[in-house]
């Protein structure tokens, strides 16, 4: 298959027009995150309210115990449950039950913001994945488990989306790091194509591809947006997104215009660099009204 690379423009949203705002919460959708530890909770709560900011009706967070209460107050908005967790401060795979009794019904799981080991991670999701029926989207050390099982979320037919940084997209490959920032277009169709899902990768420049297409959407970062947290608030966006029912390939597309669109609010009214990942939040909803007027 040869491969085309084309920018993301805003016209390119037409084709998933978002959901309408009208209604209460019950009809915005349901989204799970599912992720953090003892050492990094501040994760799930950039992704779970950049959910929010996206518009989905009804946030819950499953994070392991000891943070759950600080995570719960820190974000009143989400209902928070506690997970069991390994001597380090990790999800404990026998935590995968849980999740997968919040997974029953929700309309979108995002999984991995904040995990920190990527064996503690590849044994909750083996555990997990195989029995998910929702939309998903693997962020961060989730991709684990498609290194070890790359097929593995094949049964969900295409209602994923992994958002993988460029060492998470080489190990997930079996690739070096210089081969990934030397062909990013082609590691993402590559990761694609082998797992069935929509990939959301590169730097500074963001690449999205999909499964069975020849074309890879390319859209210019902000480099302010190189910052710890980012990859949260923007794998949250998709997921909530997601939850509000766009298709996976389209969350994606309105994810990666939606994230840099606020990045570069933020910069324009703060500085090019030093603004965090959280000051990005606030400015979600503002630039998606903006693009949704945009795409017509």
């Amino acid at each position: 298959m040869s491969l085309e690379v084309r920018d993301l423009e805003v016209d390119r949203l037409r084709q998933w027009p978002l959901p309408d705002p009208a209604g209460g919460k019950e009809g915005r959708g349901r989204v799970v995150v599912v992720g953090g530890s003892r050492r990094t909770p501040g994760a799930v709560l950039l992704a779970a309210e950049a959910a929010i900011r996206a518009g989905a009706g009804k946030p819950q967070v499953a994070t392991v115990e000891s943070v759950a209460v600080a995570v719960s107050v820190a974000l009143p908005e989400a209902l928070v449950t506690d997970l069991e967790e390994t001597g380090e401060g990790e999800i404990a795979a026998k935590a995968a039950g849980q999740v997968l009794d919040l997974a029953d019904g929700c309309d979108a799981l995002l999984l991995g913001p904040g995990l920190l080991s990527p064996e503690s991670a590849c044994d909750l999701l083996e555990a997990l994945v195989p029995q998910l029926a929702c939309p998903v989207v693997l962020d961060a050390l989730a991709m684990a488990y498609l290194t070890e099982h790359p097929e593995g979320v094949a049964h969900l037919a295409g209602k994923v989306v992994l958002t993988p940084n460029d060492s998470e997209l080489a190990q997930t490959l079996g690739y070096d790091e210089a081969r990934v920032a030397d062909h990013t277009a082609d590691c993402c169709a590559e990761l694609a194509r082998r797992s069935g899902a929509t990939v959301v990768a590169g730097g500074e420049t963001t690449y999205v591809a999909t499964h069975g297409s020849d074309v890879v959407w390319r859209h210019p970062g902000v480099p302010g947006l190189g910052v710890a947290g980012s990859g949260d608030v923007k794998a949250g966006v998709i997921a909530g997104l997601l939850a509000r029912g766009v298709p996976a390939q389209g969350a994606a597309a309105w994810g990666v215009m939606l994230h840099r669109a606020a990045g570069s609010a933020v910069s324009e009214q703060q500085a090019p660099l030093g603004f965090l990942a959280r000051e990005v939040l606030p400015w979600i909803p503002k630039v998606m009204a903006q693009l949704t007027s945009e795409a017509g």
